[in-house]
């Protein structure tokens, strides 16, 4: 591999370490935040809303970025998307209401397409495949102590501030991210031709908005079975046949479906979807668990998700030696054994256990997160040449991301089903927006003991379905890594 020699590497990681603390402190603080928010702005029928709204441009934009960062370079494409995030952050803050919240989350999400695939490109660009086997030991350290004061700071703002500081405290770090980057990162002239797949973009966003709305809104805003619901499948099955028609078809398609003959590509990013639904939903309804079941306070539960991020970097850190030893496939089957050990302590938890127990179910997912995630970044990275490096770490950024987006709106409808159906076999006269009154202290002293009992209970029967949800996600993850090719080399090309 040629190395950019005129690029100051040390400085370039560091700026790199401060957009993935962006990233993590971003994902942990506003999880742990939600509950007060939702108190706060209330309708908690839209509390899935607030990260489908995030995921779903983040998602959509991830392979366009990944596209343009190839054809133009990764700087100019990280400065852009770095800054509309650091506009929407502002925006976050100053929401007034969930509907304002929702769109200023779009924006977000608009500009976080850019920042984790561009880079953890840039870093596959400076680095050789065994540098980025150790390199990711600093990384993980850097996502593991930003996502473990997220919650501590997240938890601190909430109780001493206002959770606006969730969304407003990342903007100097941002800055100082892109100013390392933009000063000291020199990139190699590219001669290409500028195609810009549009057609494939638009298609990509009709497809995932019809579907993520369906997941949502199915249930509430019409039945499933009506008119509605089967006009939304069909026309989002178009537009997902049309789209990947178009990619076939396209001269610089949005995702070049060519890397996924490779066998570890393919499957790593299958895995990478399914084990998304996981993550998200351990990361979402959690803290939901802990402050509204277990009645701990929000910083509380933002522990429980710390431990989650405390084996992250470890298992990452972990992954990192073992890739270069014994390969893809053995760093991936520990991982998915982990992801299995902690979806059945979630299956198994109840209010009575604890926090304790949530943060040790919380810590294994972690691990399983770590090592297959950096196991294969890793390997992707090493098996595509530079030019196409942008688009194929932006495919499997965009294969989590996807599964982040489904799973918020798949969890979400699970969650508000389940609670209406329990309503209604109780004739109880609440409903879901009432459930805000469990996520904050004052709230649950406002309600009588027996109603108290009577919407904890629902909760808990709830988030059981979820929880189980998440074992059959584990399990499946588990069988598709068994498919992934054994061998200690990783995968390489040559520049």
């Amino acid at each position: 591999m040629t190395v950019i020699k005129k690029t100051n590497r040390p400085l370039v990681l560091i700026a790199a370490m401060l957009a993935m603390f962006v990233s993590a402190v971003e994902a942990t603080i506003v999880t742990t935040a939600m509950p007060v928010i939702a108190s706060d702005l209330g309708g908690f029928s839209r509390y899935s809303w607030v990260f489908s709204a995030y995921l779903l441009m983040s998602t959509v934009t991830v392979l366009i970025y990944g596209k343009l960062a190839d054809l133009f370079g990764r700087k100019p494409i990280f400065l852009f998307g770095m800054s509309v995030f650091l506009i929407g952050s502002i925006l976050c803050g100053l929401a007034l209401s969930i509907e304002q919240l929702i769109i200023y989350r779009l924006i977000q999400g608009l500009g976080a397409g850019a920042v984790m695939p561009i880079v953890t490109t840039i870093i596959g660009d400076i680095y050789t495949t065994e540098e980025r086997a150790k390199i990711q030991g600093y990384l993980s350290s850097v996502w593991g102590i930003s996502a473990v004061l997220g919650p501590a700071i997240g938890g601190g703002i909430v109780l001493y501030l206002s959770w606006k500081y969730v969304f407003w405290i990342n903007i100097p770090l941002g800055i100082l991210s892109m100013i390392g980057i933009g000063f000291f990162l020199r990139e190699p002239a590219i001669e290409k031709e500028v195609t810009i797949d549009y057609k494939g973009a638009v298609l990509l966003t009709a497809f995932l908005s019809i579907i993520l709305y369906w997941l949502t809104e199915g249930g509430q805003s019409f039945a499933r079975n009506s008119f509605i619901s089967v006009l939304l499948l069909i026309v989002g099955v178009i537009a997902l046949l049309l789209f990947v028609r178009n990619e076939k078809r396209a001269i610089n398609p949005m995702m070049p479906f060519s890397i996924w003959k490779n066998p570890v590509i393919l499957y790593a990013n299958l895995v990478s979807f399914i084990t998304s639904f996981i993550l998200m939903a351990v990361s979402t309804y959690l803290p939901t668990f802990v402050t509204g079941i277990m009645e701990q306070p929000a910083i509380i539960a933002g522990f429980t998700l710390t431990a989650m991020s405390i084996g992250w970097p470890i298992a990452s850190s972990i992954a990192g030696h073992l890739l270069v030893r014994y390969g893809t496939f053995t760093v991936a089957f520990l991982g998915g054994l982990s992801l299995v050990i902690g979806a059945i302590l979630f299956v198994l938890m109840t209010p009575s256990v604890g926090p304790i127990w949530a943060a040790i179910a919380s810590f294994f997912v972690g691990m399983g997160m770590g090592l297959t995630t950096t196991g294969f970044v890793v390997t992707i990275q090493g098996a595509v040449p530079r030019r196409q490096r942008g688009s194929s770490t932006a495919a499997n950024v965009f294969m989590r991301n996807f599964g982040n987006t489904v799973a918020a709106a798949f969890f979400g409808a699970i969650l508000n089903f389940s609670l209406l159906k329990y309503f209604k076999e109780n004739g109880s006269q609440f409903g879901l927006n009432d459930m805000n009154l469990l996520l904050t202290e004052e709230g649950r002293n406002t309600i009588a003991k027996e109603d108290l009992a009577m919407l904890q209970e629902g909760l808990n029967h709830s988030l059981q379905w979820v929880y189980i949800g998440v074992a059959l996600f584990a399990v499946i993850s588990l069988l598709l890594i068994l498919r992934i090719p054994r061998g200690k080399a990783l995968a390489k090309i040559n520049e």
